[in-house]
């Protein structure tokens, strides 16, 4: 990036994948003092930006890129991407098995998007069925799976049928009760619950089945990957909530 003004205008997430790239660029590369026996010299890389008695190659901007530069080397560090070497008294890094795998800045795109999911917090089903879409970027496809996933489970633990689906699936399986009336409520309602909060389950549960799943509700799903994220936790939310309220 030779213009100081556009490495300055990044994130530092995004500057941390220009850096990523740019050192291991140097791994192999014949008498450089910065990538060394499989070690990176954070303390060469500075000096090398100023190249010893010359022009600083960012001019005047030099010491607010060297800056932002190392802003980014930290990101690596607290992402578990560059390791500093314990070993070595002087500031030596290395790239880790992770690290190593992100060799473009495209990898380096896909392993931000992962992060956004960790796929540890998430409900299995999510896991297995929608983490792999959200990690190809297919948004809507990861969105509208979660929320699938979801009308299975309510259909399955509220033992209904093939032809029961959508939002007034949702409404007979939460079906609140009402006291003094001959209404029974859903397999799924959670009658220690006051009314109100039975009848807030019950439009959780449809307006997120019509708004996410639905066909003709599919121009509400986000493209972004941090809307995605959001919207998928939300679906595995709602999961956990149907796994606790199986009969």
């Amino acid at each position: 990036m030779p213009n100081a003004a556009d490495l300055l205008a990044l994130e530092v997430e995004e500057l941390a994948g220009v850096l990523l790239t740019h050192l291991n660029s140097f791994e192999g590369l014949p008498n450089n003092s910065i990538y060394q026996n499989g070690l990176i010299s954070q303390s060469n890389f500075v000096a090398g930006q100023r190249q010893y008695g010359q022009t600083p190659e960012y001019g005047g901007r030099q010491a607010e890129v060297d800056r932002a530069l190392m802003e980014a080397w930290a990101w690596l560090t607290n992402q578990g991407i560059l390791i500093r070497e314990p070993s070595q008294p002087a500031p030596w890094f290395f790239v880790s098995r992770r690290g190593k795998k992100l060799k473009s800045p495209d990898e380096f795109e896909s392993y931000k998007k992962a992060s956004l999911l960790a796929d540890r917090q998430l409900h299995p089903l999510i896991t297995s069925e929608v983490y792999p879409a959200f990690l190809r970027g297919k948004y809507d496809t990861a969105i509208f799976e979660a929320f699938r996933e979801v009308e299975v489970a309510v259909r399955e633990a509220g033992n209904f049928g093939p032809d029961d689906y959508g939002t007034e699936l949702m409404r007979i399986a939460f079906r609140p009760e009402k006291k003094g009336q001959q209404v029974t409520p859903g397999p799924l309602t959670d009658t220690q619950l006051p009314a109100a909060e039975q009848e807030a389950m019950a439009n959780l549960f449809s307006g997120a089945i019509g708004l996410y799943k639905n066909p003709q509700s599919h121009r509400h799903v986000p493209t972004h990957a941090e809307d995605a994220a959001e919207v998928i936790v939300f679906a595995s939310q709602l999961l956990r909530i149907v796994d606790r309220l199986k009969p």
